[in-house]
C-alpha cells in the first residue's frame, strides 16, 4: 500500500523520463543521501568510517565503471586494477609535479590517464570477444605491475615503487579526519553516479546496450561498433582511474604496485556480478557484499569455532572467504545471473501490487 503510484500522472515528457518516476523512490533517495551527508558522520566512529565506510564508497564508484563496460556494453575485462594503477600513479604524478596542482583536477587528470590506457587495451574489442578479449585484457594488468617496478619515473624514482601522500587539501580545507575523506568520497560518488545513471539512459547507453545484446544486428541498424565500444572502455577506465586515485590518496595514502594486483581486478568483476550486470544500483549492493562480507567472516568464524571447541586460524578463515565467494558466484550465476540488483528491483514490482497476488 505504501509503494502505490496511484494519482501520480504524468503530464510533461520530463516528468516521464526522469530518472525516479516513482514519488516514493524520489523520498527514499533523498532521505538516504540526507542520512550519507548528515547522520553517518556524527554517528559512525573512526573504525567503521575508516574500515567499512570509506572503501565501500570507492569501490562503489569503481564498480561503476566496470559495470558500465560488462554489464552495459558485454566487455569482458580483467584489467581494471590495472586502470586503478594508472589512475593513482597518473593522478600522484600531476599532484607532485604540477605546484599548485588541486587535488580534484588531480583526480580528474588521473581519470583520464587511466582513460588513455584503457582505449588502448579496448583497441583488441574490435576484433576479438568473450574469452579472448578478457585475456587481452588482463594483458594490461601485467603490463601496468611492470611499468610501474621497471620505470622510475613514474614512481619519482622509489626504488620499491612505493610512494605516498599527505597534506591533501580541498579548496583550501584540509582532508585529515575520517570524516572529512569519508564527506569527500560520498561526494564525488554521489556526482559521478548521477552522471553515470544519465549516460547510461541516453544514446551512447543504449548503443552500449544494443552492443551487448547482439553487435551485428546493432552495426545492421546504423551504431558504429567501434565508437561504442570505445566510448564504454573510455568511460569505464575514467570512472575507474578516478576510483584509483581515491583508493591510493584517501584510503591508503602510501602505496606500492601491488596494492592494484589482479585479486583486484577479480574483486572487482566479482562486485558486478553479484550485485548486478547492467544495474547502476547493484553496484553498490555489490560493493557493500564483497567489502562488508570478509569483515562478518572474520568476525563470525573464529567465535562460531570458540563455541564448538575448535580453534579457527587466520588462515582459515582466508580461505573461508574464497570458498563463500566463489559459492555465491556460482550462485548467482545459476539461480539469478542479474544479482541482487534483479532481487531488489523484483520486491519493488511485488511491492506496487500488494497484498494482491502477481
Amino acid at each position: 500500500m505504501l509503494y502505490r503510484e496511484n494519482g501520480q500522472l504524468k503530464t510533461t515528457y520530463g516528468a516521464d523520463q526522469q530518472i525516479f518516476p516513482i514519488a516514493q523512490d524520489r523520498w527514499l533517495i533523498w532521505a538516504l543521501i540526507a542520512f550519507a551527508f548528515i547522520a553517518v558522520p556524527l554517528l559512525a566512529d573512526e573504525y567503521l568510517l575508516r574500515a567499512i565506510l570509506i572503501p565501500f564508497l570507492i569501490m562503489s564508484l569503481a564498480a561503476l565503471g566496470v559495470n558500465i563496460l560488462v554489464g552495459y556494453c558485454g566487455q569482458i575485462s580483467l584489467g581494471s586494477g590495472a586502470f586503478m594503477a594508472v589512475g593513482a600513479y597518473g593522478a600522484y604524478n600531476m599532484l607532485v609535479r604540477i605546484p599548485g596542482m588541486p587535488l580534484i583536477p588531480a583526480l580528474i587528470l588521473g581519470g583520464l590517464c587511466a582513460m588513455a590506457f584503457g582505449i588502448l587495451f579496448g583497441l583488441p574489442s574490435l576484433r576479438v570477444r568473450g574469452l579472448y578479449l578478457a585475456v587481452a585484457t588482463l594483458a594490461a594488468q601485467f603490463f601496468a605491475d611492470w611499468i610501474f617496478l621497471r620505470i622510475k619515473w613514474f614512481t619519482l624514482d622509489s626504488p620499491s615503487g612505493s610512494v605516498s601522500v599527505s597534506n591533501l587539501q580541498v579548496f583550501g580545507l584540509p582532508l585529515q579526519s575520517a570524516a572529512d575523506k569519508y564527506l569527500f568520497c560520498l561526494g564525488m560518488l554521489a556526482v559521478v553516479a548521477l552522471l553515470a545513471k544519465n549516460l547510461v539512459r541516453s544514446a551512447i547507453g543504449r548503443e552500449w546496450m544494443a552492443i551487448r545484446d547482439m553487435d551485428v544486428a546493432a552495426a545492421v541498424i546504423g551504431i558504429r561498433p567501434m565508437y561504442a565500444k570505445l566510448s564504454a572502455f573510455a568511460v569505464s577506465s575514467f570512472i575507474i582511474g578516478m576510483a584509483g586515485a581515491l583508493w591510493a590518496f584517501v584510503h591508503l595514502s602510501a602505496w606500492e604496485p601491488a596494492a592494484f594486483s589482479v585479486d583486484l581486478s577479480f574483486r572487482l568483476l566479482f562486485m558486478v556480478i553479484i550485485g548486478g550486470l547492467g544495474s547502476i544500483v547493484g553496484s553498490f549492493f555489490g560493493a557493500a557484499f564483497i567489502v562488508v562480507l570478509p569483515i562478518f567472516l572474520n568476525q563470525i568464524l573464529p567465535a562460531a569455532g570458540a563455541i564448538v571447541g575448535v580453534n579457527i586460524s587466520t588462515a582459515a578463515v582466508s580461505h573461508a572467504e574464497f570458498m563463500v565467494f566463489g559459492a555465491l558466484i556460482v550462485w548467482f550465476l545459476i539461480v539469478e545471473p542479474h544479482g541482487l540488483g534483479r532481487l531488489w528491483s523484483i520486491g519493488k514490482q511485488k511491492l506496487r501490487i500488494w497484498p494482491f497476488p502477481h
